[in-house]
């Protein structure tokens, strides 16, 4: 009867799955979504940047003032400064830099691009400051 015994267990291993249902899982859906597998955060070896991008206000909005016939008409009659600036540069930026610059407050800026390419910025002073001192303390005149 060992023999038996010992055939019958082989025969109840063998008809018996190996592998347990717990691990399969009832699809309610249609579609199949692909699993989202593990992200890993990076960790590079070396920089892909050689250099640390430059803060543009580092480099210098302003780049001169402009000293043409029509820009001193401006100067006189509408106490407007106008110079050329970074073309990348925009009107809050222009006018902070006209502040730091030249300790003048200032009611609005218009700009344009020239044919150039150049960027020219028409700075209209507050009643506060006269465009004549303020050219005269930069050398435009």
């Amino acid at each position: 009867m060992a023999g038996g015994a010992k055939a019958a267990a082989v025969a109840k291993k063998l008809t018996k799955s190996t592998k347990s249902k717990k691990g399969t899982r009832i699809h309610t859906k249609v579609h199949f979504y692909r699993p989202t597998t593990l992200s890993l955060e990076r960790k590079p070896k070396y920089a892909r940047k050689s250099v640390q991008a430059k803060n543009q206000l580092d480099h210098g909005i302003i780049k001169y003032p402009l000293t043409t016939e029509s820009s001193m008409k401006l100067i006189e009659d509408s106490n407007t400064l106008v110079f050329i600036v970074d073309i990348k540069a925009n009107k809050r930026q222009i006018k902070q830099a006209v502040k730091d610059l030249y300790q003048i407050e200032c009611d609005k800026v218009n700009t344009l691009i020239t044919p150039r390419g150049l960027k020219k910025s028409y700075v209209r002073l507050s009643k506060d400051f006269d465009a004549l001192d303020v050219a005269n303390r930069v050398g435009v005149i």
